[in-house]
């Protein structure tokens, strides 16, 4: 019996000894674990430098030896905050999207070819709830190109949305080359970034440029210091000298850019014509456009030169290949190709998921705090003519006067006590719906993190301002069944103003057509000097046409609350403090669409077949504009 007792006793000893190991081991486990999510959400401290002093050294990838090398690039762009294939705008998967997805396929690249380089050309870290992350040592986009082994990042325009010192921070972590050709210091020339990244891939000399749009001073004018110290270069003439100092360094040349196919502001530095007048690069991948293209552009010298650019928000990974092959000691490019690869049916990767859970969960749980009420939907025929939520034919919002504007130009009204107020609709199809107001709807009405400014305007430049704003439209032509916009223009350079009332009338051309306007029963004064509410980015536009100065400015909600005085936070507070929590759609219908026949013979019937799906309304090719062309009765008939 003792010796029972005494083999019990060893036994119960080893079962301490082995549920304390196992202990031990889950205690490790998910301290390694915390301390992990730790350092991915440790936070950035003390005063930051907003310095950035890069070197570039030569990267090598393989070793040399074969005659006949395949080069291959993988590209991302324009991803703008979507770490997951999710949208904490309106809370929902987005199917074609993320770089849980694009990693995937990056990762099948490199399984194919372990030398790929692996790019993206710019708009990271702006977007998607993003923002939330900004006091972070690191931003998490950061550490997921880091993650995924990012050989180049290339800033885009909207990595300029914020301070300069939490650029600069996340451009000194980003394990990679930062890139961006175009962009100098002030006080002495030098490049802000690498303007070039050489590559040694199995002895084949390779050359990526980078490259942002230019405008960048106009787009932040309301936020100098967010450029302060730069000044950016036109693209096509930097490119130009870029490549002529890499003469004799490259055997293959890349260009990765932040750039739309054609440039921006009556420049012609696009994509397009860098290929047309720099017949050097072998490939050039674009960004900026948000476009889903891969195509060839013929050269000034006969020559042809790939260009290729993936959509935006992950929708996919541009693939690039370049065969070369050793011809009496000179490497030659044999052959080049392009393509996007699509996310839309690729599962995202799971550990990088698990890796910055941290990442969805708060951006989750941010969208879904609840704010307050809304009474009844604020727009109830989102698509003017199928009446449905998603717009597939004319959006409501850029038709006529809605509830929804109103509330944006209430809320900047409010804080700036100005005279009159203008907003542009982000989204087609933004809404409130009857229910809980949440944070994720204040999102969803209002995509970017604009903030608030107050401008001392005459009203000659006022009403120059709304004729810019009114060339949205396309001028209407007799029988015309719909109105359509001017695919030149983006829907969110379109604004719509308050506390003041107006027609434009689409029958005359643009620059002619605001008439009947009334500020408080009184005609517009030319030389009367009003108070005009603006968001920071209209302030930077306003600039540019020689419409306002910084000295016009007196009220500035940055300057005011800092982060809180972005105007989606401005629309939360305002509905907590003024609304009580509770909001009802009201509009005044202060405005409205003239110059257009709405009894056109016939319209009914197209108007069916418009809901019914056999007549289509025209979009832009880059699918961004809706609503390009009018259906026009006569042009049916032909």
């Amino acid at each position: 019996m003792h010796m029972i007792k005494k083999r019990m006793l060893h036994f119960a000893a080893a079962l301490i000894f082995v549920f304390s190991l196992t202990a031990c081991v889950e205690t490790n486990s998910a301290a390694r674990s915390t301390e992990q999510t730790s350092a991915r959400t440790a936070k950035a401290r003390g005063k930051q430098s907003d310095e950035v002093k890069l070197t570039h050294k030569i990267i090598q990838k393989g070793q040399p030896g074969a005659d006949a090398v395949t080069l291959t690039f993988g590209v991302t762009g324009d991803v703008h905050g979507r770490l997951y294939a999710y949208d904490y705008a309106v809370c929902e998967e987005t199917a074609a999207s993320g770089l849980v997805k694009t990693y995937v396929l990056a990762q099948e690249l490199r399984a194919q070819n372990p030398n790929t380089v692996l790019i993206d050309v710019g708009d990271t870290v702006q977007d998607n709830s993003a923002d939330l992350f900004n006091d972070l040592d690191t931003h998490p986009m950061i550490q997921a190109l880091n993650y995924m082994n990012y050989d180049i990042w290339v800033l885009g325009n909207h990595e300029f949305n914020f301070e300069k010192e939490f650029l600069a921070r996340n451009i000194r972590h980003f394990n990679g080359s930062v890139l961006s050709a175009n962009i100098k210091n002030t006080k002495d020339g030098s490049h802000f970034v690498l303007p070039y990244q050489l590559f040694d891939i199995e002895g084949v000399r390779v050359a990526v440029i980078g490259m942002v749009p230019p405008h960048i001073p106009m787009w932040e004018a309301a936020a100098p210091s967010h450029f302060k110290g730069l000044e950016f270069e036109d693209p096509i003439a930097v490119a130009r000298k870029t490549v002529d100092s890499l003469k004799g360094q490259y055997d293959v040349l890349i260009g990765a850019f932040h750039l739309s196919r054609t440039g921006e502001y009556g420049t012609n530095s696009g994509v397009i014509e860098i290929a047309k007048q720099i017949p050097e690069f072998d490939l050039i991948f674009g960004g900026h456009e948000h476009a889903r293209y891969a195509s060839i552009v013929d050269g000034q010298n006969g020559d042809k030169t790939w260009i290729i650019e993936p959509g935006a928000y992950g929708w996919a990974l541009a693939v690039g290949e370049v065969q070369v092959k050793k011809d009496n000691g000179t490497w030659k490019v044999v052959s080049v190709k392009a393509e996007n690869r699509e996310t839309a049916k690729i599962a995202a990767d799971k550990a990088m998921e698990k890796e910055f859970n941290f990442v969805h969960d708060k951006s989750v749980a941010d969208a879904n705090l609840i704010v307050g009420k809304v009474t009844a939907d604020f727009i109830p025929r989102v698509d003017y003519i199928t009446g449905k939520d998603k717009v597939t034919t004319m959006p409501t919002i850029q038709l006529e006067d809605t509830a929804l504007i109103d509330l944006i130009n209430d809320v900047q009204l409010y804080y700036t006590k100005a005279d009159i107020s203008s907003a542009a609709a982000f989204r087609s199809d933004m809404n409130l719906k009857k229910g809980d107001f949440k944070k994720k709807d204040v999102a969803f009405i209002y995509k970017y993190s604009n903030t608030l400014r107050g401008l001392n305007m005459t009203g000659e430049n006022l009403l120059k301002y709304m004729e810019w704003s009114a060339s949205y439209y396309n001028t209407a032509k007799e029988g015309d069944v719909t109105i359509s916009f001017n695919p030149n223009v983006r829907g969110y350079n379109y604004d719509m103003f308050e506390g003041i009332d107006y027609d434009i009338d689409i029958s005359q051309e643009a620059g002619n057509r605001i008439k009947n306007v009334k500020i408080k029963g009184q005609d517009l004064d030319p030389k009367k000097v009003y108070k005009v509410a603006v968001n920071n980015y209209r302030f930077g536009t306003l600039q540019s046409l020689k419409l306002a100065t910084p000295k016009d400015v007196y009220y500035d909600s940055y300057e005011v609350m800092q982060d809180a005085g972005r105007i989606r936070d401005l629309i939360g507070a305002y509905v907590k403090k003024v609304d009580k929590g509770v909001i009802t759609p009201k509009v005044n219908y202060n405005w409205k669409i003239i110059g257009f026949d709405p009894n056109v013979e016939g319209k009914d019937k197209i108007l069916d077949e418009i809901r019914a799906g056999t007549i289509k309304i025209p979009t832009s090719a880059d699918g961004r504009t809706p609503n390009i062309k009018s259906i026009n009765i006569h042009e049916l008939k032909k």
